[in-house]
């Protein structure tokens, strides 16, 4: 079968392949801005590393991609304070869904962070799509100690995190809580005022990026969307798909039994690269990664990591179909190798939207 031509939505379903793998998805891609001054990468500088990212969420919403996502990293050669690169993004696109995946909540202080959110959103027209969670493994020790935070009393970074995240939830509802000066600046409008700017249904677009069953069951009871990357902690010994199929589910639930009026969001990230031509396959013909890995994220924590997938566009559809977690979500973010250069990316997303996703039924 030719790469471009790969099987159609009905030859997978008499094929026997699971029904929820044709599900229709919001596809977008996730960038970690990763920039090195080696000659080997297109991506030089904390500048490339920012106007491409622009570029690169230009030419995504061009070919129909959903969103536009980037991580954030202290103290590392890569992308960290995002609301400027998050502003500028929506103002030179009009539909694509921009967002993070995800900012560490250690690190922020949640009022300065609910303005600045509030900005960025006013100004995309409120499409952003904001990823949060408690952090990953850090370039320095204990990194946010240097923003001026530090843990209460007989208190953890990750439950900092956690109060940080409920602080801004608060604040995103728009109710006023602070006392106004009785001689103001300028005139206020009578009660307690809020944070400004103020933008409307934010507050449900906040998702929390999630490694276990129990965080993720956490969110949903604050009500925000989940994110689910491809790192979990190995909590069954399963395969990754497998046990973050099972986090969605329990997440679900989770939601169900909180009440909540709307209807939860749910993202797994993938790296996938469909290999059509030369370039795809000295880059990635020979990845090695077909398996998932098994590692130590800290003392403590056992962690598993995802595959990656790699293969021409037939037999990518049919190792896709089989992946639980993919199946579970409605929106998948590709990891970009962003160092490339825009124009391969965007020939990455490019290959997936066009050659893998409608025989998946997810187009």
């Amino acid at each position: 079968m030719s790469p471009a031509s790969p099987p159609s939505p009905e030859t997978w379903h008499s094929g026997g392949y699971p029904y929820k793998a044709h599900r229709m998805k919001k596809i977008g891609f996730l960038s970690f801005g990763h920039w090195t001054p080696s000659p080997q990468s297109q991506t030089r500088s904390a500048a490339d590393a920012l106007l491409q990212s622009i570029d690169l969420a230009v030419a995504a919403e061009e070919l129909g991609a959903d969103g536009a996502y980037f991580r954030v990293h202290h103290f590392a050669r890569q992308l960290s304070s995002p609301f400027p690169l998050l502003a500028a993004v929506g103002a030179k696109t009009r539909r694509i869904e921009i967002g993070t995946g995800v900012i560490d909540m250690r690190y922020e202080n949640p009022l300065y962070m609910a303005e600045d959110a509030g900005a960025a959103d006013l100004i995309a027209g409120g499409r952003l799509q904001l990823g949060i969670s408690r952090g990953s493994p850090e370039q320095v020790i204990d990194g946010w100690r240097y923003f001026g935070y530090q843990p209460g009393e007989g208190r953890t970074g990750a439950d900092m995190a956690r109060q940080h995240t409920e602080a801004l939830l608060g604040v995103l509802q728009g109710k006023g809580f602070a006392q106004p000066s009785p001689r103001p600046m300028f005139p206020n409008p009578p009660g307690l005022l809020r944070i400004e700017p103020h933008s409307e249904g934010l507050r449900d677009r906040i998702w929390w990026g999630s490694s276990s069953n129990a965080t993720a069951a956490w969110a949903a009871k604050l009500g925000m969307n989940l994110q689910s990357s491809t790192l979990k902690d190995d909590e069954t010994g399963e395969p990754f798909h497998v046990q973050q199929a099972q986090q969605i589910r329990a997440y679900r639930e989770a939601w169900k039994e909180a009440g909540h009026a709307r209807a939860p969001r749910v993202s797994v990230s993938r790296s996938i690269f469909a290999l059509v031509n030369e370039q795809d396959r000295m880059y990635f013909g020979r990845s090695g990664q077909e398996d998932d890995s098994i590692g130590f994220i800290d003392d403590k924590t056992r962690a598993i990591f995802g595959r990656s997938y790699a293969a021409e566009p037939d037999r990518l559809v049919r190792q896709l179909a089989q992946d639980e977690a993919i199946a579970e979500a409605d929106t998948l973010l590709l990891t970009v190798p962003n160092q490339l250069g825009v124009d391969y990316n965007a020939h990455v997303i490019e290959s997936i939207l066009t050659l893998v996703a409608p025989a998946l039924g997810w187009r």
